[in-house]
């Protein structure tokens, strides 16, 4: 009985310890965009900001809503539940039918290759899944791990 109640337990923090990872803004190396506040990156991540100031189309790469890694995401950028994020990007997806607004991917790596591949792209990804590949976005003139960070995972 100690060892199911302790692997409960192990399981139970690993999920919170997920859900509360640090993560970054990063955009496709080509993309100009260094610094964003957190009032755009919202409009952006919702579907409100349909380009780039150098014109490309913005494509938004999240990972499935329903994944405990969305958790701060959710709170922090979305600020709704993970139904009404779906109903959203039915809902902006639909409203610009030739490309996609937002997509889903599997992992953090296909996230960052994902964003590596596209101009426009943007994603949140784990601060330990960063590439060479894609550049870091500061929000609100900080970078991920300074005091401060608006997607530190540990903040409430």
């Amino acid at each position: 009985m100690r060892r199911l109640l302790g692997a409960v337990l192990a399981v139970l923090l690993w999920t919170e310890s997920a859900a509360a990872r640090d993560l970054a803004a990063v955009v496709n190396r080509a993309n100009r965009a260094q610094d964003l506040t957190m009032p755009d990156l919202v409009k952006i991540f919702k579907g409100q900001t349909s380009r780039w100031p150098d014109g490309k189309p913005v494509t938004v790469v999240i990972p499935d809503p329903g994944l405990p890694e969305m958790k701060l995401a959710l709170e922090k950028i979305y600020g709704m539940s993970k139904e009404d994020l779906r109903t959203l990007m039915v809902k902006v997806n639909h409203d610009r039918g030739d490309r996609p607004v937002i997509v889903v991917a599997d992992s953090d790596d296909d996230l960052v290759k994902r964003v590596e591949s596209a101009p426009g792209a943007v994603a949140l990804v784990d601060v330990y899944s960063i590439t060479s590949g894609v550049s870091v976005v500061k929000i609100d003139g900080k970078l991920p791990l300074e005091p401060g960070y608006a997607l530190h995972g540990n903040s409430r």
